[in-house]
């Protein structure tokens, strides 16, 4: 079974700034996700932003990180990209701390 994946805009242009190699592997983990939307490790509180309900996985020989979260957990909907980053210095989880805190969640 094949599960939506949408991209939140600010992850679409993530996604649109990415090299077009990095993109072709951000392409294949997104398809392995949509057959397994708990292929992620959950997160939790990092560096003092709270991402819990989101989950990470790695790609590009693990220097790029998606981060998502699971709309309907129970009864999985659709799986949301919040965004996609190089892994250094825990840059993405600031910056999805911002996305969050701007949309009010």
């Amino acid at each position: 079974m094949s599960f939506k994946v949408e991209f939140i805009p600010d992850a679409a242009t993530d996604y649109k700034k990415l090299d077009g190699s990095i993109r072709i592997l951000v392409n294949k983990k997104i398809k392995e996700l949509s057959e397994k939307p708990f292929l992620g490790e959950e997160l939790g509180h990092k560096h003092n932003i709270d991402l819990t309900g989101f989950y990470k996985i790695y790609t590009a020989k693990k220097s790029y990180r998606i981060v998502y979260r699971l709309l309907s957990p129970e009864k999985i909907e659709i799986i949301e990209i919040w965004g996609i980053g190089k892994r250094e210095k825990e840059e993405i989880y600031k910056l999805i701390g911002k996305r969050i805190s701007e949309l009010g969640l």
